[in-house]
């Protein structure tokens, strides 16, 4: 399905994101749902590659859906729907890592010991994912492990450019910095990555933190709720 995303995503043009928000705008509920279903993917994977836990990150991009929409107006279209929403997301996603990065302050002036967090990333069930081997799925959590453990500024820029397969430039565009930071920040890394790898696998699809089936429908679903919106 991921696949699948991707190519919906690339044939996505600045007209079809013109008339979702238009119809959006117009409260019509099918819009809200559309944007969400072409952009979970993306989003979801943006903020998983911030926050570094998978529930926290569904909460990051459910809140920056309420938030987008409800600023609605504001789109101009002078950037794709897809990053406007990203940066929407990121933001979110930024800020719940910064207050996590002040909570651990406080607790260590107070002399508390802060145990380091353990993600235990989930083997997808079989109903949400039933093509998926349990081989396939080890590899794919030590391909999440090691994103996870790459320091931030490198991080988000190996999720939008390696696992989400956006340009160069899109990738800037997004994070707001030169293609040449993003040259540099791809190839350390990938450096950093590929010596986690190398001694426990060969070569690796790139395509970890799935958000597909179940997943997505729950936050699509939690989404029109709160925008009192029901099917």
């Amino acid at each position: 399905m991921a696949h699948v995303q991707r190519d919906a995503f690339n044939n996505v043009t600045a007209v079809d994101d013109m008339d979702l928000a238009r119809r959006a705008l117009a409260h019509d509920g099918s819009a809200f749902r559309a944007i969400m279903q072409r952009y979970n993917q993306r989003l979801y994977r943006i903020a998983r590659g911030i926050v570094s836990n998978n529930d926290e990150a569904e909460d990051v991009v459910q809140e920056a859906y309420v938030h987008a929409f409800a600023h609605l107006q504001s789109f101009r279209g002078q950037s794709t729907l897809a990053t406007w929403l990203s940066r929407i997301v990121i933001n979110e996603a930024l800020g719940r890592l910064r207050k996590r990065q002040r909570a651990a302050k406080l607790a260590k002036s107070s002399d508390r010991t802060i145990e380091a967090e353990v993600i235990q990333f989930p083997l997808n069930a079989s109903l949400d994912d039933p093509e998926r081997t349990m081989a396939q799925r080890q590899i794919m959590q030590l391909v999440e492990r090691a994103t996870d453990n790459l320091p931030d500024v490198y991080r988000s820029v190996f999720v939008a450019r390696v696992l989400e397969g956006l340009s160069i430039d899109e990738t800037a565009e997004l994070l707001d910095v030169r293609p040449e930071t993003v040259k540099t920040r791809l190839h350390r890394a990938r450096a950093l990555v590929r010596k986690e790898l190398n001694a426990q696998i060969g070569p690796v699809l790139l395509d970890a933190f799935p958000f597909a089936g179940q997943r997505c429908e729950r936050l699509t679903t939690a989404v029109m709720k709160r925008l009192s919106y029901s099917d």
